[in-house]
């Protein structure tokens, strides 16, 4: 996400953090450098002479020349400007007690993703422990209701839907029904057309009246660029928006949508879709945004995402296991399957200080997959004691699996090799911290983590972080040490 524009800034930050002097000619050079980005990004006009203007002005005082460390300085001034671009901070849905009915309006124009995104919200608002009820008031768009209603089946979300082609009067039954049966909150999926018109306006006005909303949100597609902001803006003239969910950021590579809809329109952006499954829908931070588009990882959350998907009890079984040299073929199948659980790749690696920017099609995740047939063609027994695993096993094992016997071979001696390490690591303290040094995090945080497991080549974490470490982590101290990275 966001690669190019994240290309451009990382170079910037690169550039200066290092430099004991700078100069005006510096700035003035980066700010150009970043101004270019911007225009390239899609961002909008006016939001690119308001960040590149303060800036400037803000970089040239006695405050970054004439400090200790000016390129450290002068990279603040641009983290603050890219978060203050963002948003400032997250904004939070307000919604109403669980003892009544909150109701979330989605709008936007057909095809940004309004269906989708309404039952990635229910399914995140459930998991938070709310009562959350969907309802099918897009009448317009062919399936649109059946869609909902697969899509709420699949995550255990009830869809409230007639066979009324009303939507005004589904939307207003919708929240009779909630109420009858103890739904706390409604979230209308509306229709939406190829381009805004009057008559999608008309009826989203009256669904509006007749609901008293308190959210209304816009879906848009992050990779419209500009015109995404067009669309807000339209939309909050004559419905009032509360803010903005922007759909497909895994593929936006610009950012022009995320960068000027603040700015412009003054909603914020709540909530990011980050991919097609119902669990890539996140908050949007700004400042871990900018962290990520300034080169400097975004370890907060890293570790939400690993303490979402980790398994408490299974990371401690782990860490004895370390302990014990009890590490197997099998806990190497796990340790894939965990990494895969944390979502795309990608996002995965922009998060870890020091590797964003680092293209995951580059790393030979081919193998991951090849490793995981290789052991899933394993039997139990064989998982579980890779000494037996002689010449006529291997030989099966590649045909299964649909590999060489080479490329069985090597896996095993790549498991030997991490099993080994794997045993030095989760012994040594001091190695631990060269690890976390390396990942760009605190040392002092290993107290809050009981160790780190996997290193290098487990199928963990690129650079050799195991997952399953940072599920203990203080959360506390992770913040007071995010901060330092600014």
């Amino acid at each position: 996400m966001l690669e190019k524009i994240k290309g451009t800034f990382s170079g910037i930050v690169k550039k200066l953090s290092g430099k004991s002097t700078i100069t005006e000619k510096n700035i003035e050079d980066a700010v150009e450098e970043i101004k270019m980005a911007l225009l390239e990004a899609d961002v909008n006009l006016r939001v690119v002479r308001r960040f590149v203007n303060s800036t400037i002005e803000e970089a040239k005082g006695e405050k970054v020349l004439k400090s200790v460390d000016p390129g450290q300085q002068f990279t603040k001034i641009i983290y603050d400007k890219m978060v203050s671009m963002l948003g400032d901070t997250k904004v939070d849905l307000h919604l109403k007690g669980p003892d009544t009915q909150s109701v979330i309006l989605m709008l936007g124009l057909q095809g940004a993703g309004k269906t989708t995104a309404a039952h990635k919200l229910a399914a995140r608002l459930k998991k938070e422990g709310r009562k959350p009820l969907l309802a099918a008031c897009d009448l317009v768009r062919p399936a649109a209701v059946e869609q909902l209603s697969q899509l709420g089946e699949k995550i255990g979300v009830p869809v409230y839907k007639e066979d009324s082609k009303n939507a005004v009067r589904n939307a207003e039954d919708s929240i009779s029904f909630a109420r009858k049966n103890g739904y706390d909150t409604i979230i209308i999926d509306t229709a939406g057309r190829l381009q805004i018109d009057e008559e999608m306006m008309a009826e989203l006005v009256k669904i509006k009246k007749a609901t008293g909303p308190v959210e209304v949100l816009l879906v848009a597609d992050a990779m419209t660029g500009q015109n995404a902001v067009d669309i807000a803006k339209t939309f909050d003239e004559q419905l009032g928006l509360t803010g903005v969910i922007l759909t497909k950021f895994d593929s936006d590579a610009r950012g022009g949508a995320a960068l000027s809809l603040k700015t412009i329109t003054g909603k914020p952006i709540l909530f990011i879709g980050t991919g097609e499954k119902t669990e890539d829908f996140e908050v949007f931070h700004p400042e871990r945004i900018a962290s990520r588009i300034l080169g400097m990882g975004d370890v907060v959350s890293l570790v939400e995402k690993a303490q979402e998907t980790m398994d408490a009890e299974a990371a401690l079984k782990m860490q004895k296991k370390l302990q014990r040299n009890e590490f197997t073929l099998q806990d190497y199948l796990e340790q894939f399957q965990q990494v895969k659980k944390m979502g795309n790749m990608q996002s995965i690696i922009d998060m870890i200080p020091g590797m964003s920017g680092m293209d995951a099609s580059q790393m030979d995740l081919s193998s991951m997959k090849k490793n995981e047939a290789i052991i899933q063609s394993m039997t139990y027994k064989e998982r579980l004691n890779h000494l037996i695993i002689g010449p006529s096993r291997r030989k099966r094992i590649a045909k299964g699996s649909g590999t060489s016997v080479a490329e069985v071979n090597k896996l095993i001696k790549q498991f030997e090799k991490t099993k080994l390490m794997m045993k030095k690591v989760s012994r040594n303290r001091g190695m631990q911290g060269r690890m976390m040094n390396q990942l760009g995090l605190d040392p002092s945080m290993m107290n809050g983590m009981g160790g780190l497991g996997a290193a290098g080549g487990a199928g963990g974490l690129p650079g050799g972080l195991d997952p399953s470490a940072l599920k203990g982590m203080d959360m506390k101290k992770l913040m007071e040490m995010a901060k330092k990275f600014r």
